[in-house]
């Protein structure tokens, strides 16, 4: 049985990307002020950080409703498939909940993964199931090696600003005053579905090392699986010459490169650099 693979804009797949793999992203929306979006399709990544730079108040980001999984689910599989959509993570968005009642609609042809991650460590867990699709797997297979293969992914980010986090209230305007006079990057992982911090360092160069120093320290990049970069900004000179000095951890690889889009981008602000890896 054909298993389609669906994902949401959270996985920071670009449309583009994920038509060339066959897999299907759902869009998630945000609102400059009364202004809506489909993240990745009616605003891009680079004029999303270019309006929002421009902004006094963050975007608002919004969870898709069941009508919508109801209809994309139905689209994937009238032909007879299976499909199973891999979701972003419950921890920090209700689209886990309103796709698991569209799917008990349709008699188990869609079953919903959660991802436990976002931005490109969910867009990582998508890929491989692609991959495991195209290999012949069935639905309950595939959904089996995706909870192995949730144990083995991960994220790393470093922000290069906290004014984000102070507009949205993840911390104080003390804190982030004190943070960006003393320039204290901070290294973001996620863990059990949540934003969690690794550490923090002075300075963006230190930022980088200490990213480089995480992955060595954890095993390493496994070469057989799916990895990926992302960056927030307008422009990519950071994240390309962090994969410039780094190529040692990723031998003889083409690495994909996305935008962090709206759903971390808001409140990771401008200049984030983020890498994801299932480790050896």
């Amino acid at each position: 049985m054909n298993v389609k693979i669906i994902t949401d804009s959270g996985s920071d797949m670009s449309q583009e990307r994920a038509a060339r793999l066959g897999i299907r992203v759902i869009p998630l929306t945000f609102r400059f002020g009364t202004e809506e979006y489909l993240d990745g399709v009616t605003m891009s990544g680079k004029e999303f950080y270019e309006r929002m730079e421009g902004e006094e108040e963050l975007p608002k980001t919004s969870q898709i409703p069941p009508y919508r999984y109801e209809e994309v689910f139905k689209e994937e599989t009238n032909d007879g498939s299976d499909a199973l959509y891999i979701c972003i993570s419950s921890g920090v968005s209700g689209c886990f909940q309103s796709a698991s009642l569209a799917a008990s609609e349709l008699d188990g042809k869609v079953r919903v993964f959660d991802s436990k991650h976002f931005c490109i460590s969910e867009g990582l867990l998508a890929e491989y199931a692609k991959r495991l699709a195209d290999e012949g797997k069935d639905l309950d297979t595939i959904y089996e090696e995706l909870e192995k293969a949730r144990e083995k992914v991960r994220i790393i980010a470093v922000f290069a600003t906290l004014e984000n986090l102070r507009k949205g209230g993840r911390i104080s305007s003390a804190s982030a005053f004190v943070g960006e006079v003393l320039s204290i990057k901070p290294l973001i992982t996620i863990t059990d579905g949540g934003v969690d911090v690794l550490g923090k360092v002075r300075g963006m160069k230190k930022g980088l090392q200490a990213m480089r120093e995480y992955i060595l320290n954890d095993g390493g990049v496994d070469p057989t699986m799916p990895c990926g970069f992302a960056y927030s900004g307008s422009e990519d000179s950071g994240i390309r010459d962090f994969m410039e000095k780094n190529k040692d951890l990723y031998p003889d690889r083409e690495i994909p490169v996305s935008y962090v889009g709206a759903t971390v981008g808001t409140y990771a602000g401008s200049g984030a650099i983020a890498t994801a890896y299932f480790v050896k």
